[in-house]
């Protein structure tokens, strides 16, 4: 059995806490255990801030691009090994696994040709320079520069390879050493990557370390220099904003939460449309990929009243389609939940949606699972529910169901019902309109935007080319306000500036002007 260890100051390092046993989440058996606590989390600090920080920072960016392409290669070239474990420990299906790893190969690579693009320079302009006063020889400019600190990442347990390469992507290429936080119950796939990139000795020393059990020692030591990226639920990402440490020297924090994120099919999409089979093809992927654990997936389907009975025959056959148990199995394409917390956190959600709304399909452990044994495994089926009244739309509304579930809300047909609907999710990572009309459409993505850090606009046009809305993709903003944490990572250069600090600089004309060379 594996004992995955920290990779601290140069060296894997074993905690002084007791072993934690991982699961894997199908048979519940033991297969691996971490070794967790005891690090010293000043040490640690001191070895990003002193010796990763300053070797990246003499990097230009097109050099830190070069290190983020190996990466991509490295994780690239061991994609077979990291979807096994993905498997056995994450309870993913492999087609889940192969999302998490792909994705995280291809947005370290993507930035990488970012950073080639970006050239031999080490900071950026924000702007043109401005002239200051009456005359021609007082100027001002704002520039990007490397922040002189670490970037600590706490991140979910659905998607260790991915979530840790959508933060290391951007930190990295701006010159921030890294820290990981990988969530314990799932670590085995982070834990192997970091031996990977270890092994590749890409990397300068202390531009990347990884720390398995608690992060909190770390985060009470941050100073003004410091970034943390968070990805969770919201409860603890407020718990992590509040620390008094964190406020009291004005650290950096980009959070990830809670996100019900919805689906809004126009009053115009006719059954066997397009927009009608594409809408179907989302909305069933989004709520059973990764067993539907992922902040981008479809918590919410808006449907106009007319539309709602043949809507949900069609959602429901495909959903009853779709074959559960054990993610080892070629045919299984839905699998257990990551842990049994989860199990219990997705099975009172549903049975509080029971007691409001309409079940049109679905059951907290199926019948027929395959190959699990009797009573094992972490499991919830696919399960659609349809709120038709007041109370039922409030629940649907009050916690996010972490996991294949989904709930249809009819309503009117008209764009401001659509709209208030929408806004009623607090603030959402991703929303998806279905619609020929055009105007409708481009109405109504407009006005939810305030409330949604991405709007997918999808009609007949899109068929063949529409990518489903969660995919997040790293040229575009993945994040969103309120509810969903109010943060922003990826979106091209935007996701790297997090990591830079924004200077205004003023003074000659003459002397401005040179900071850019």
């Amino acid at each position: 059995m594996p004992t995955l260890t920290s990779y601290v100051c140069g060296a894997f390092a074993h905690g002084k806490g007791e072993l934690v046993p991982l699961l894997n989440p199908a048979t519940e058996e033991v297969c691996a255990q971490a070794s967790c606590g005891g690090l010293d989390a000043a040490a640690v600090l001191d070895h990003a801030r002193l010796r990763g920080g300053p070797a990246l920072r003499a990097l230009t960016f097109a050099q830190r691009g070069e290190l983020l392409g190996k990466l991509a290669a490295t994780i690239a070239d061991h994609r077979d090994e990291l979807i096994e474990t993905s498997v056995v420990n994450g309870g993913t299906t492999r087609g889940g696994a192969k999302f998490d790893i792909d994705g995280a190969a291809g947005t370290l690579q993507a930035y990488a040709e970012l950073g080639k693009k970006l050239g031999e320079a080490r900071e950026l302009a924000d702007g043109e320079t401005v002239m200051i006063g009456r005359g021609a020889k007082l100027a001002g400019r704002h520039l990007y520069l490397s922040r002189e600190g670490v970037a600590v990442f706490i991140n979910a347990f659905n998607f260790p390879a991915w979530g840790f390469a959508e933060k290391a992507a951007t930190a990295l290429l701006a010159g921030a050493p890294v820290i990981n936080k990988p969530a314990t119950a799932t670590a085995w796939t982070a834990a192997r990557m970091a031996e990977l990139l270890v092994a590749a000795n890409v990397l300068p020393d202390g531009a990347f370390q990884q720390v398995l059990g608690t992060v909190t020692p770390l985060l009470e030591r941050l100073g003004p220099q410091d970034m943390v990226a968070f990805t969770g639920s919201s409860g603890t990402g407020t718990t992590v904003r509040s620390l008094p440490a964190l406020l009291r020297h004005g650290v950096r924090v980009n959070v990830e939460a809670d996100s019900l994120n919805a689906a809004v099919m126009g009053p115009d999409v006719a059954p066997g449309s397009s927009a009608w089979q594409t809408l179907l093809r989302d909305v069933s992927r989004e709520m059973t990929e990764k067993s539907g654990q992922k902040c981008t997936a479809t918590r919410r389907v808006l449907v106009p009243q007319a539309r709602v009975a043949e809507f949900l025959e069609e959602l429901v056959d495909r959903v009853r389609a779709v074959k559960v148990g054990n993610p080892a199995s070629r045919d299984v394409e839905v699998g257990p939940l990551a842990t049994r917390q989860q199990m219990v956190d997705v099975h009172a959600g549903c049975a509080r949606m029971r007691g409001v709304a309409e079940v049109a399909c679905g059951e907290e452990r199926p019948a027929n699972l395959i190959d699990i044994a009797a009573g094992k495994g972490f499991f919830c089926g696919p399960t659609v529910f349809v709120a038709r009244s007041d109370k039922a739309v409030e629940e649907a509304h009050r916690d996010e169901i972490f996991g294949p579930v989904t709930t249809a809300i009819p309503y009117s047909g008209s764009a401001d019902d659509a709209v208030a609907l929408v806004r009623r999710g607090g603030g959402m990572l991703v929303t998806s309109v279905y619609s020929e009309d055009r105007e409708w459409g481009s109405g109504v993505a407009k006005a939810i935007a305030p409330w949604v850090g991405r709007v997918c606009m999808v009609d007949s046009k899109s068929e063949g080319i529409t990518l489903p809305p969660g995919m997040v993709l790293p040229d575009l903003l993945h994040g969103g306000p309120g509810r969903a944490g109010g943060g922003e990572e990826l979106g091209g250069l935007r996701g790297v500036q997090h990591y830079l600090a924004r200077t205004a600089f003023e003074g000659p004309r003459a002397i401005v002007e040179r900071l850019l060379g």
